[in-house]
């Protein structure tokens, strides 16, 4: 009995070795098919940073144009470029068109200079643009006195075109 227990653990335990030996095999085959791919050579240059000129449209004073870029150093290959921008077309141009900032709500009206104003934090700026933090605008104050609802007038002049037939 005690050999026979002996021959079976003894093929178990080949069987075990046999697979073990199978899937290292299998793993190392599998390394080997995968390439080694060359560490990327770091380019040291002796090339400065990228300075950009502000965009100017290629037509009006919004919409699509072009900037300059220029940079510095005695090996660089190329020291000056055009890349194409875009100005957007919405945004408030007095403060510098690649500067956008975000408004509060208007204030209530100055009696005294017939103004009312609001103030504008810098949201975002293009390109390293040269942009104030805070900015200020005002505009004229809206009329003081209610106008007179339009469909009232437009119902008198018709009422005065059709006396105007009548009498013709």
């Amino acid at each position: 009995m005690q050999s026979q227990q002996y021959l079976q653990q003894r093929r178990k335990f080949a069987a075990a070795f046999l697979a073990f030996i199978f899937i290292l095999a299998a793993v190392d085959t599998a390394e080997a098919g995968k390439k080694e791919k060359p560490e990327k050579k770091v380019k040291k240059s002796d090339c400065g940073e990228w300075q950009w000129s502000v965009c100017v449209p290629t037509s009006g004073d919004c919409g699509l144009g072009t900037r300059e870029g220029t940079r510095t150093g005695a090996e660089c290959k190329q020291t000056m470029k055009t890349q194409r921008c875009k100005i957007p077309c919405n945004w408030k141009k007095q403060f510098g068109a690649e500067c956008k900032y975000q408004f509060q709500a208007w204030g209530e009206c100055d009696l005294n200079t017939a103004l009312k104003t609001r103030t504008g934090s810098l949201k975002r700026a293009l390109h390293n643009a040269d942009c104030q933090k805070t900015v200020t605008i005002s505009k004229p104050c809206g009329k003081l006195t209610k106008p007179k609802p339009q469909a009232e007038s437009k119902k008198k002049k018709k009422e005065g075109k059709k006396q105007e037939k009548m009498l013709d």
